[in-house]
Order: structure tokens, then sequence, then C-alpha cells
């Protein structure tokens, strides 16, 4: 018999974890952190699963809410293999150590400000956990099946989401085959630097992930970015973008240079405080299988997607706290992508009371994160133990979103020939997830529901 347990980003956006049970076999599909409410961040510190219950562990992408919990995993004694793509493989190894690197200097943070009631305050996982991770990453290829564990094939198809992003069509054989899709984090069409979201053919089980399911992303990306652009310009003070070092700011330097080219923005001082950034550009020069026709006219042009003649790297921590002298009008992208951790945070700290700055929001803002506090309309904010005005001028723009919105995911679904048996819906908050749910049933009339946490099914 075959079962899959949701152990993660069921109810809830962050921490995809799902255990495939084939007889005796275990596989994990993501091994996701926690993010965002303090009640959610505490689940990371549990037993989440068993290592001795699992036998191999396949990734869809190598976001941090996909991949942050295999160093806790590592730790406990999981030695087993972590499949993955190769663009994948390389992003872990930065993504991973980063995040070991923010864990690490909250401890020291809160032990040095005394704000934990841990004494001392631990971080969940360090360098060297994460270390133990790499050593069990064995890259695979789009379109070619490998075998994860005794009666289960594995098909990874490009997902359209970051670089290296994965769906998993999976095959399971016993007392008959079933085939299970997982969508992974479904990307958009018609975006620069990666391939569209390919099909999968069929399903008996498919596992949706439903991020923006109750809404439509705007149109127009460029005219919005270039409107407040222009605006963060005419106040005079720092446009302040927290962004994703993985696919966000690689998109958002490429659309800021063609905006410049075209004239339609002034030519603004623009730093990038994110060394991870940086590395992760050179990594999507690196694999090609990823490219769409721009990137690859691009990349044989040798120009970096953060070559723009206009962007100056901030490496050190001392030419961060440059940054800070600075007066505007400039453009400082930074991570976290949602303020909960990184260098973006000391930037709000000087920056954040001040009337002329803007922040910019560019991509989904989880319940409980600072990102989401600033796009809700907080009227302060908690930083390092302080409670600072939101003067500033908060913009979102979500039409620069990696995640497909309700109509897009509609959209990768008509690819279906035969309609899966029973579909599944993840990764998304109980309100956008419900409205997918029924937009599926309207559309297609498949049989559909949200999955809970910790439920188990049969395949």
């Amino acid at each position: 018999m075959a079962t899959l347990q949701f152990l993660g980003a069921a109810g809830t956006v962050t921490g995809s974890m799902h255990l495939l049970r084939v007889g005796e076999q275990g596989v994990l599909l993501d091994c996701g952190l926690f993010q965002g409410e303090k009640a959610l961040r505490q689940r990371n510190w549990g037993q989440r699963i068993d290592p001795k219950e699992v036998d191999a562990v396949v990734l869809s992408h190598a976001h941090i809410d996909h991949t942050g919990y295999l160093p806790v995993l590592a730790r406990r004694g999981y030695r087993g293999p972590i499949h993955c793509t190769s663009g994948t493989a390389d992003l872990v190894r930065v993504l991973l150590a980063d995040s070991a690197r923010l864990l690490e200097e909250e401890a020291e943070r809160a032990n040095y400000f005394g704000y934990s009631k841990h004494k001392p305050a631990l971080p969940l996982y360090t360098a060297g956990d994460a270390e133990r991770v790499l050593e069990l990453l064995e890259p695979q290829r789009y379109g070619r099946p490998f075998g994860p564990a005794k009666g289960v094939e594995v098909l990874y198809r490009p997902a359209g989401h970051i670089l290296g992003a994965a769906t998993l069509d999976v095959r399971v054989d016993g007392a008959g085959t079933r085939r299970l899709a997982f969508s992974g984090d479904l990307g958009r069409w018609d975006r620069p630097i990666i391939h569209d979201p390919q099909p999968i053919p069929e399903a008996d089980v498919l596992l949706l992930e439903s991020t923006y399911g109750n809404r439509a992303h705007p149109a127009g990306a460029e005219e919005q970015l270039a409107r407040i652009v222009n605006d963060a310009a005419a106040r005079g003070g720092a446009l302040l973008v927290p962004a994703f070092a993985v696919g966000r700011t690689q998109e958002l330097i490429w659309m800021l240079r063609q905006l410049e080219k075209q004239q339609r923005i002034p030519t603004l001082p623009i730093w990038v405080d994110s060394p991870m950034a940086t590395e992760v550009s050179y990594i999507y020069a690196r694999h090609p299988e990823d490219h769409d026709v721009e990137m690859a006219a691009s990349v044989q042009r040798k120009s970096s997607p953060l070559d723009s003649g206009r962007v100056q790297i901030s490496r050190t921590r001392e030419d961060s706290r440059k940054l800070n002298q600075l007066r505007g009008p400039v453009i400082i992208i930074a991570g976290s992508g949602m303020a909960t951790g990184g260098r973006i945070l000391h930037h709000l700290l000087v920056r954040l009371d001040d009337p002329r700055t803007t922040v910019l929001l560019v991509g989904f803002q989880s319940v409980g994160s600072r990102g989401r506090a600033l796009r809700d309309g907080v009227e302060k904010l908690r930083l390092f133990g302080r409670e600072l005005p939101v003067r500033a001028t908060v913009e979102s723009l979500d039409a620069l979103s990696a995640h497909a919105d309700r109509e897009e995911l509609l959209r990768w679904l008509s690819g279906f020939t035969r309609p899966p048996s029973r579909t599944y819906l993840v990764h998304g908050e109980p309100a956008a997830a419900q409205s997918l749910a029924e937009a599926i049933r309207e559309r297609y009339r498949w049989d559909v529901a949200v999955a809970r946490d910790r439920q188990t099914v049969e395949l």
C-alpha cells in the first residue's frame, strides 16, 4: 500500500514536507522550514519526522521553506540521498549556508541583548549541520527518470519558479501502478531568465500549490516599477527593496536595466547588499538547461543578470554599514524577501522612520513576517528589540511574483490529458486554498480537497 502524509505546508504556505510511504520505504518530498509567525517557527524545534522513517529525500527546488529543515534532519542522523536538479544542488549549497549563518547570528543577538527566554539562546542548526547536507546531494536531470527508493520512480520537469525548480512526476509500483504528481512551486509564463512551467500529462493523485489561489497578479509590472522608482526619486530618499536572493533579485535587476535603457526611470545608484544574491546570479549563468531565449542570448554575450553597467555590490558588513551614510535617491536591494532577517533589517532600522524612504515589497509576505506587517500598514515595527515608527512609504509589486496566480494555476491544470482521481491543495493560506479549490471544481469538475496538517491519504 502507498500513502502520503502532509507534514508541512498544509493549511499554511511554509514548511513544505510530504512523506510518501511505499511498503516499508519512505520518500520525503521536500524538507522545508516553517517561517513567519512564531507559532509556526516553533514547530521547527519539534520532531517533525523521524529520520529512520526516511530512505530518500526528493526536492522540488531550493527555497528555504522547501529545503531549510534538511540540516536538522542530517544532524539527527539522516544519511540517505537527497535528490534534486543540478541547479537546485548549486543553490542549496548557498542558501543553507546563509540560513545557518542567519540562525547563528540571531542567537548571538538574542544572547547579547537578552531578549530570549532561553539561556543561552541556541540556533536551530549550525553551519556544520548545513555542511552535512551537501555531502548527500545527488543531482538529477530534467526528463530523465530516477529511482529514489524501491518501487518509486521520479521524473523532473521545469516548474518555471526559480532556477532548478521542478515538478515531480512520481510513479509508484506495487499492487498496480499509481501516478503521483507534485507541482512544487509553479512559476509563471513569459517571465525573463528561465523556462515557462511545463505540464504533466497524467496523474492519479495531484499535490498542487495554492499560494496565490485566491487572486490574480496585476498586469504591467514594468509600468508599476517605473512609477515606484520615479516616485521614490522625487522624494529624494532611499528605495529599500527586501528581495529574495534567488530569482527575485535577478529579475528585478533585469527589469531595472530595461527601464534605464528605455529612459523610463532616472539613472540612480543601485546597490545589491547581498553577497548571496551576487553568487546566485553567477549560478544562474552556469545553468543553460534552465535558460529561456533572452537569458541564453545574455549569457552568450557574457553578461550577467546583474551586469547593468550601474549595479554596485556590497560584499562585506563594513560595505553594508557604509550604505547607511548614502543620501538619496538611491536603490538598495537586500535580503531577506520577507524582512525576517538579513541585511535589510539594518537598513530599515536606519531609514524606516524617514518619510523620504520608500520600501518596495516584491514577493509573497507570509503571516507573521515583518514584510507582511509593513504591507498591512502597521504603524510601528519591532526591530532588534525596539519599536520603530513607520514613516516610510510602503509599496507592493505583486506583478513580480515568482508564483503562478489563480488563472495561471488553472492554465497549468489544463495540461493534464485526464483528470486526477483526487487533488490535494497545499502551500497556501486557508482562504487562498479554499478559493482555488472552488475554482477547480467550477472549471474542471475535479475532486479536490485542501490538505490538512498531519493528514494521511492513500494513493
